[in-house]
């Protein structure tokens, strides 16, 4: 491969990857946590899932509890994140 070649081959890659923006973005973690914060508290107010799913409130199976509580307690807070994320998304990305 000559020089140019390569030059050419590491400007179309750089420009594939800004147009093709990664899986682990920012945004996308937002919006992952988002909607777990959601679902966990959204199967807190179903009782059978509630007593199944929710009844850890530590070790890997309390996280479920803490994102649920977190739903409840903030769901002013998260709502308007939910918005402003959709906002960004739909019309800024």
């Amino acid at each position: 491969m000559t020089s140019h070649m390569y030059r050419c081959h590491l400007q179309t890659k750089l420009l594939f990857s800004l147009l093709h923006p990664s899986v682990y973005s920012f945004d996308g973690i937002v919006v992952f946590g988002l909607l777990y914060i959601c679902t966990c508290a959204y199967l807190k107010k179903v009782p059978r899932l509630n007593s199944w799913l929710l009844s850890e409130k530590k070790g890997v199976w309390g996280v479920f509890y803490k994102a649920a509580v977190i739903g409840t307690r903030l769901h002013h807070a998260v709502a308007i994140t939910c918005l402003s994320m959709a906002l960004y998304l739909v019309f800024l990305k």
